[in-house]
């Protein structure tokens, strides 16, 4: 273009080039004036895509970074926050492995039967999601066991402790119906763990008029809900980490990465670009409007 060959050669004079290439120079300033116009709003965005990487801990890619772009006001497609993100060097964490803790021997399949089938889930807590999984720390594994909403993906409770026992299922129990308004009918499901087959569990949730279900044999899809936010959990906190000193650090981390991030400010795209918190009060507040 003949205006950026002019900037790019400023041995002679804009006025002086301008004849010579038979350009206006008021032309020239017009475009300069645009262009570094056009440069400061690119330099803004490029800063908002940083400040929300940033603020995610970095983990966000670049569909979460748009998303929260458009919920804040600005334009924002996949391909143009991808770009940016590859030029200033912002990429998401994405280690992962996994490690079955699952030990269903000597279960039947007719005292395990999956309920989630037929679901609609379109209604938050009409169904939980339940599993274990563990962290490495210095001091040997934690095992951690969450119970989380299928579809707000709220995590209720979550319990940290140094066995795989089903106390450690007990006490997340406990927590989570301590803490939140759960019906008799609630649809609690997990894999067919020696902890969620325990007498001691069941026992329990039939007091609670929870119905158990479970996932089938080899089919570790079928608790999905549990899989995925375990996933995110070990990319967003713990792989970043490497391995917390202590199981209690590890504790401490994991309820502060759920209780001050996941639940309340990590955007989710099946949720409209919200977090589960923010779904779950529209929700409310929609559900009351149309009541009243």
């Amino acid at each position: 273009m003949i205006y950026a060959f002019i900037q790019a050669h400023p041995e002679h004079a804009v006025a002086r080039w301008a004849p010579f290439l038979e350009v206006s120079t008021s032309g020239y300033y017009a475009w300069l004036q645009e262009r570094e116009s056009r440069q400061a709003r690119k330099d803004d965005y490029c800063a908002q895509v940083q400040r929300i990487f940033d603020q995610s801990g970095g983990t966000y890619g670049a569909d979460r970074v748009a998303g929260q772009l458009r919920k804040d006001g600005f334009s924002a497609s996949f391909k143009k926050v991808k770009r940016i993100m590859n030029e200033q060097g912002l990429f998401s964490v994405h280690l992962r492995y996994q490690r079955s803790l699952t030990d269903s021997r000597g279960v039947r399949d007719e005292d395990c039967p999956n309920l989630l089938r037929d679901v609609p889930g379109n209604r938050p807590f009409q169904a939980l999601s339940s599993d274990i999984t563990y962290i490495p720390t210095q001091e040997g594994f934690a095992y951690t066991c969450t119970i989380r909403d299928l579809r707000s993906g709220v995590v209720l409770a979550e319990q940290t402790a140094s066995r795989m026992k089903k106390e450690l299922v007990l006490d997340t129990l406990r927590s989570a119906v301590k803490g939140w308004k759960l019906e008799k009918g609630t649809i609690f499901h997990s894999d067919r763990g020696s902890q969620y087959t325990s007498e001691a569990v069941r026992e329990r949730l039939r007091a609670y008029g929870f119905r158990q279900s479970f996932s089938r044999t080899g089919k570790p899809g079928d608790n999905t809900w549990s899989e995925s936010f375990y996933s995110i959990l070990k990319k967003e906190l713990v792989h970043p980490i490497g391995r917390f000193r202590t199981r209690e650090e590890a504790a401490q981390g994991i309820f502060a990465f759920i209780h001050s991030f996941y639940n309340t400010q990590r955007i989710q795209k099946c949720l409209g670009y919200l977090s589960p918190m923010e779904w779950l009060n529209r929700y409310y507040n929609s559900t009351l409007k149309i009541s009243a």
